[in-house]
């Protein structure tokens, strides 16, 4: 297991370097730069801002300045938000993106679960079509068009919950974290469905009913395990699903998170605040996925061996 965790660590590396290299030199191609404003800076002054953050230098200058910097853990100054440093405006806003993420995933989770679980055990009833028929939508219609609707329905015409701005309470997190669950609800539930009904026509879950024990025992004790496996393996791409959600989410509900910063950055051209941003979405990424896979393969040992086997083979 120390191998595969190494093997996979190891992996990460050359992702993490590309998604740098690919951000940082795409950012810099949009037009505009981060002190153009309306009334245009004199020249002097620009010049100075321009040596002072290292903009006067080549483009290939400020990227190898840029990843010394980002060795170092320093991810540089704000140029919008000159009174911060970038790191400290992502950790201003994580708190706030992390428990609107963790929400969110919970709910699909158990939503996804529990729907996928009854269209499985009601295969092609109404409740089975019912399902199917709510996962579609869910897929179909993207985060940028569910949550204004959903303010629109249940903030401004029904007037039941607010549509913008962030507090403890409970309601100000219901229709964010609903708009980042229910497509993922529709992925897990289609999931959850497909893999239970193979499980259950397995020979070995014939023989358990054939013997008369209880559906709920079988459920619990022998098909859940199997068939959550294909669910915790999408978990990774659930995750940076609802991350990058989580941008547009926050941008709409007017929510302090890390998401919000990253569009204001973007619209600033605020380059380091935005590759801050893109680093932190990739480390973050890049090491949840790392946990599923590890999750997965002492879950089910076959994958670290055959990728064992399959990596001595090939350097045999």
């Amino acid at each position: 297991m120390l191998h595969y965790t190494l093997k996979r660590l190891a992996g990460t590396i050359p992702t993490l370097f590309l998604i740098v290299t690919i951000a940082f030199f795409l950012i810099r191609l949009a037009p505009g730069g981060p002190f153009d404003r309306e009334r245009p800076v004199p020249a002097q002054i620009a010049a100075n801002l321009n040596a002072a953050y290292h903009l006067d230098e080549p483009l290939p200058m400020q990227y190898l300045h840029y990843l010394g910097n980002l060795l170092r853990g320093d991810f540089g100054p704000s140029f919008k938000y000159q009174d911060y440093t970038v790191t400290e405006l992502i950790w201003q806003g994580f708190p706030v993106s992390l428990k609107l993420g963790a929400m969110a995933m919970g709910v699909a989770l158990l939503l996804g679960v529990i729907l996928g679980t009854v269209a499985a055990l009601r295969q092609n009833h109404l409740s089975d079509y019912l399902v199917m028929t709510t996962a579609m939508t869910g897929i179909v219609v993207p985060n940028f068009v569910l949550a204004p609707v959903l303010g629109l329905v249940f903030g401004i015409h029904l007037g039941w919950l607010p549509v913008g701005g962030w507090s403890d309470a409970l309601r100000y997190s219901i229709l964010p974290v609903t708009a980042l669950a229910l497509p993922q609800v529709a992925y897990i539930a289609r999931m959850t469905r497909a893999s239970l009904i193979e499980v259950l026509q397995s020979p070995w879950i014939q023989t358990a009913r054939a013997k008369g024990l209880p559906l709920r025992r079988i459920l619990w004790r022998h098909a859940a395990p199997a068939t959550l496996l294909p669910i915790i393996s999408y978990l990774g791409p659930a995750t940076a699903a609802i991350i990058t959600g989580s941008v547009v989410v926050e941008q709409i509900f007017g929510i302090p998170g890390i998401g919000r910063y990253f569009v204001q950055g973007a619209l600033n051209r605020d380059y380091t605040l935005v590759m801050g941003v893109v680093v932190f979405y990739g480390v973050l990424i890049i090491g949840l996925n790392l946990i599923v896979d590890l999750l997965y393969a002492a879950i089910d040992p076959r994958i670290r061996h055959s990728r064992n086997t399959a990596s001595s083979q090939h350097g045999s």
